[in-house]
């Protein structure tokens, strides 16, 4: 009888452990946003896509990379690489804009056509849920992290796993990136 129930004790705590792992390689697909304009946005239909999501501003040093973020899709999207931006607020009130003024802004000044979704938290206590995801170990199975700053990017591969993370004063066509992108 001990036999039994030791085996019993052994199994489940190995269940626990594959169910453990499987909880923590999470994909990106399962997650639904919301467009700037409104409408729902299906991370599922990136499946098959290298995708770059990067969280925005329009009022900060580093906005002049919406410039390079358009030429890269251009060039390498939209078919096997897309971008997807979320503009927040979180970093010294650099994106004070409506979703309206936003994507004025993004088209008016740096010709955006990449999908940029509604203003979001990306850190503290209001953490979008695919930010969680993002920068969650438990979560992503890749590591944990903190957006730093507005432009901090993440590389997503064609299965939904998150591959690396880009610091957001490297601009987002450096070479790792490019490299990654083609390869």
């Amino acid at each position: 009888m001990k036999k039994i129930i030791l085996i019993l004790i052994v199994l489940s705590s190995q269940f626990g452990l594959t169910q453990n792992f499987k909880q923590m390689k999470q994909s990106i697909h399962q997650f639904e946003v919301t467009a700037l304009n409104g409408k729902k946005f299906n991370m599922s239909t990136l499946k098959g896509k290298k995708v770059m999501v990067v969280n925005t501003a329009s009022k900060c040093g580093l906005t002049y990379q919406y410039e390079i973020l358009e030429k890269m899709y251009k060039e390498y999207g939209p078919e096997n690489f897309i971008i997807v931006g979320f503009p927040s607020n979180n970093f010294l009130w650099q994106e004070p804009g409506s979703n309206e003024e936003i994507a004025k802004f993004c088209s008016e000044n740096y010709g955006v056509t990449f999908p940029m979704m509604e203003k979001i938290s990306v850190r503290g206590s209001s953490i979008h849920p695919i930010y969680k995801f993002l920068t969650e170990k438990n979560k992503n199975g890749y590591k944990n992290s903190s957006v730093k700053w507005n432009f901090q990017k993440y590389l997503i591969d064609e299965n939904g796993y998150l591959v690396k993370i880009i610091s957001p004063k490297t601009k987002p066509d450096d070479s790792s990136v490019v490299d990654w992108i083609k390869s």
